[in-house]
């Protein structure tokens, strides 16, 4: 199978952990500096006035435009702070996922995907109809919500069972926000729907936190429900998908959205175009994260998006698309819509095609360390 070399992601985590460190250093002392300089001259203006006055009317008017020139100068050292901060967190945000790092995204398809993994199959024939680096081991992001909704429904735990969001659901892995503050309280089934519906982190966190047995244990079947549908590729260690360290292949995705989409509730739950909870007094609206959902010419029984910049954008779905039941995966896509545009590029080429040849593109798997080529194992 292709597997991105272990020390190959352990030294690309690194290498970025430094630069990030740079950047943001570089942007705090920058704006460290600004803030001081501003502080001083700010400084001198009131030690000025503080003084006792030598001229009268005079040199109290000079004061007055001397004190309006500095507090402009503070608002532009400000302004040139907060578009430093701004450029350090845009060069974080653009770092490259692990897919890029691999050249997966090298590989060229006769359909121009974007994305660097894609696998189609037919869901009843289980023909695969289209596959891009299939046996690519990469982050999935949120779709590792699909797994936590599998395990949820087939435990039979009471949906309206309250439960409360606490400091343990608080993302400490990429500072994600959420509007579901601490001591929130929801039933299990509302949770699951803003978990499903618009990867709701918290939601998640949540939801695994209070299986009987607590985070330890739901993790566990997490991985035993993946041994389990033969997903060998697959490894989970907690359940919103923020930690690139969980991780999978196309293959072992089709499986677990096979499994998925023969369940009601997370058909249902997964394609809803919109929820509204009460928080306190407060109604908030959720919408779903993939907007397909919405689209009269899509068919969608099944569907969950994901991204962390280890992953890049991702998305699964199970819909009909030319008279067939279709399991469709991308992973590692380029670009904030470029998900959503893969898909319909598969659906174009579906609805226009015999369906005689199918498509199998694979990298060579490389060597990162040494930069040798090798055979892609299967």
């Amino acid at each position: 199978m292709y597997l991105i070399d272990s020390t190959f992601k352990r030294v690309a985590r690194k290498d970025w952990t430094v630069v990030s460190v740079m950047v943001l250093a570089l942007a705090a002392s920058f704006a460290g500096g600004l803030t001081a300089e501003a502080a001083s001259s700010q400084e001198t203006a009131n030690s000025k006035r503080s003084a006792p006055s030598v001229a009268s009317q005079p040199t109290s008017k000079s004061g007055s435009k001397r004190a309006i020139t500095q507090a402009h100068q503070s608002k532009k050292l400000k302004k040139i702070a907060r578009v430093g901060t701004a450029t350090a967190a845009a060069a974080l945000a653009a770092r490259p996922s692990f897919g890029q790092l691999a050249g997966l995204h090298q590989v060229q398809d006769p359909l121009d995907l974007k994305s660097s993994v894609a696998y189609v199959m037919d869901q009843d024939t289980q023909e695969v109809l289209l596959s891009k680096n299939e046996q690519a081991v990469l982050p999935i992001a949120s779709l590792t919500k699909l797994m936590t909704g599998l395990l949820i429904s087939e435990s039979k735990l009471p949906l309206d069972d309250m439960l409360t969001i606490t400091q343990e659901d608080v993302d400490t892995e990429k500072g994600s926000s959420s509007r579901l503050k601490v001591g929130t309280t929801l039933p299990r089934g509302e949770l699951m729907h803003l978990a499903l519906m618009s990867s709701e982190n918290r939601a998640a966190s949540a939801l695994g936190r209070t299986y009987p047995g607590g985070m330890a244990m739901f993790v566990q079947l997490m991985n035993a429900k993946a041994r389990q549908l033969g997903m060998s590729d697959t490894v989970f260690i907690e359940p919103t998908g923020l930690s690139s360290k969980n991780q999978s292949s196309a293959k072992d995705l089709a499986m677990l959205v096979h499994v998925a989409s023969q369940d009601p509730m997370l058909r249902d739950l997964s394609t809803s175009h919109g929820h509204q909870v009460l928080v306190g007094r407060q109604v908030l609206q959720y919408n779903n994260t993939n907007r397909l959902v919405k689209n009269p010419s899509w068919d969608i029984g099944l569907q969950k998006t994901g991204y962390i910049s280890e992953a890049g954008q991702c998305l699964v779905m199970q819909a009909q698309v030319a008279g067939r039941k279709l399991i469709m995966v991308f992973l590692d896509s380029a670009g904030k819509l470029s998900r959503v545009a893969d898909a319909e590029r598969v659906r174009r080429w579906l609805e226009t095609t015999s369906f005689k040849h199918q498509v199998n593109i694979q990298r060579p798997a490389v060597d990162f360390i040494s930069g040798k080529h090798e055979a892609i194992k299967l």
